[in-house]
């Protein structure tokens, strides 16, 4: 993995997210991944259930605007940083951590989010 192509794989996660298109968030994820929504959460196990956790529930379209770039890519392992804003005014930074197979899919992923203290909301 390099920074071009974490950005690519960042650019299809923001859309798989946006269209909810079970084929383009499987394609995201290798068959085993592992996708964590924090470090004290169990993580959903297999690119099936990561579909079924993604589409379970999904977010309306145009309730939100996302942007990630990458922080730092060493071999398999990226990082990212990025916010993810919501139409109700729900502000979150990210920071992702993933693990890539040789075919460019995720086979780890674990997301950090945090909403912006009181005082910086805006």
């Amino acid at each position: 993995m390099d920074h071009a192509g974490f950005q690519d794989w960042l650019n299809r996660y923001i859309e798989a997210w946006r269209t909810t298109d079970p084929d383009a968030i499987g394609a995201l994820f290798s068959e085993d991944a592992t996708y964590s929504y924090g470090p004290y959460r169990d993580p959903v196990v297999g690119r099936e259930a990561i579909v079924r956790d993604w589409t379970a529930n999904p977010d309306e379209p145009g309730s939100w605007e996302a942007e990630y770039r990458p922080l730092a890519v060493d071999g398999d392992t990226a990082v990212s940083i990025g916010e993810s804003r919501y139409a109700n005014g729900k502000r979150y930074s990210n920071i992702f951590v993933c693990r890539f197979d040789a075919d460019g899919r995720c086979i780890e992923f674990g997301e950090w989010f945090m909403e912006p203290p009181k005082s910086a909301a805006g």
